[in-house]
């Protein structure tokens, strides 16, 4: 069902970069289970450039009992710009989650106009991608801006409307990269280098996907994939506990 915006992402990287493959840990990079009705497989891609430090995405296909197709773009710690997060969910063609967001490092106004604000006229346009969910595992007023798109939805919509949604807001991301002046500060960049783990550290915490990581791959496999290739920048929980 995402194949579609997998494909629209990669062309863009690929075309607008000078992409270099970023390791990804052995063993996961790709995956299969054999676990529950379906065989499912997971594969990710990983890649940097000067502009940005990593760039991964993730596919999961288990035929109609799932597919999810997740990616995050960091910017390179020289830019303050939010991170591109993409989170498409469909358990079935009923059964679709979709999140799309420039998620902010900060909350000061200056940086909401500059980052969060030019992305008003687009969500206005898919309004009815703009649901007013409840969410249960984060704070939706951190790490996540007042315009994006998350929404349950059916697979036509997903066609009709996410996708060209989908597009917009990739381009305007590409947009505000351009135009962004890079941090030549050592203290404003140790700032993002440090709100960037920070927001690692917070999606590992709370991330619900590693549950369906699990489900399919195992839990050791999963807490691996978690903090060694998703937010590799977090420490797991049992580890800070014993710090403590």
């Amino acid at each position: 069902m995402f194949e579609p915006f997998r494909e629209y992402l990669e062309k863009q990287l690929f075309s607008r970069f000078d992409l270099r493959s970023r390791s990804i840990p052995p063993g996961l990079d790709y995956q299969v289970s054999d676990r529950g009705k379906n065989p499912a497989t997971i594969q990710s891609w990983c890649y940097q450039c000067p502009e940005l430090r990593k760039i991964r995405y993730t596919y999961i296909e288990a035929g109609e009992t799932a597919q999810v197709f997740n990616s995050v773009i960091y910017p390179s710690h020289c830019y303050d710009l939010p991170l591109l997060g993409i989170d498409f969910l469909s358990f079935g063609q009923k059964k679709i989650l979709v999140v799309l967001d420039f998620q902010p490092l900060f909350r000061d106004r200056k940086y909401l106009e500059k980052y969060i604000e030019p992305m008003r006229s687009i969500r206005d346009k898919y309004n009815d991608l703009a649901q007013n969910l409840e969410m249960k595992f984060y704070d939706a007023n951190q790490y996540f801006s007042k315009y994006l798109l998350f929404a349950k939805t059916d697979s036509q919509t997903v066609v009709n409307r996410l996708f060209p949604a989908y597009r917009e807001y990739v381009e305007l991301y590409w947009q505000l990269l351009e135009r962004a002046t890079p941090l030549t500060d050592p203290e404003d960049i140790q700032r993002i280098v440090k709100a960037q783990k920070d927001y690692d550290q917070y999606s590992a915490d709370r991330d619900p996907a590693s549950g369906l990581f699990s489900s399919y791959f195992g839990h050791e496999w999963a807490e691996r994939f978690l903090y060694e290739f998703l937010f590799e920048d977090a420490v797991p929980l049992a580890v800070t506990s014993t710090k403590r």
